[in-house]
């Protein structure tokens, strides 16, 4: 892994950057090679909706979400809590994985901790 403090922005070509949030309304259905995946993170007790969508429009890049709602099932809970929201390194997880596996099951299965109040639909009764 390498590290700069210079920006993404100014270290590679607006059309290979893809912004990872929650709130986007296109669905990530595969990794591409020739593209830089941006894990759009806040360090932030809160969750502020909508503000890593707004801050990649506000760059014209392009914006995607893990495919959660398409895998997973809302699961019963006492305090009917349930969100994509994850933190940068349940991103890297569910990234990671499916990069090994290929597999988006397997990938959230890795990076969602139940606590998000989402599980898999083989595991919803559990």
């Amino acid at each position: 892994m390498d590290t700069t403090p210079e920006s993404f922005l100014d270290l590679f070509p607006l059309e290979a950057i893809v912004y990872l949030t929650p709130d986007s309304e296109n669905v990530l259905e595969d990794i591409h090679p020739d593209k830089v995946y941006v894990l759009g993170g806040l360090v932030d007790e809160s969750i502020h909706k909508q503000l890593t969508l707004q801050r990649a429009r506000e760059q014209q890049l392009r914006t995607a979400r893990l495919p959660i709602r398409e895998y997973m099932v809302k699961a019963p809970n006492a305090r009917n809590y349930h969100s994509e929201t994850l933190a940068i390194n349940q991103v890297f997880d569910v990234l990671s994985t499916y990069y090994e596996t290929r597999s988006w099951p397997a990938a959230l299965r890795a990076g969602v901790s139940s606590g998000k109040g989402y599980v898999l639909p083989d595991t919803a009764g559990q």
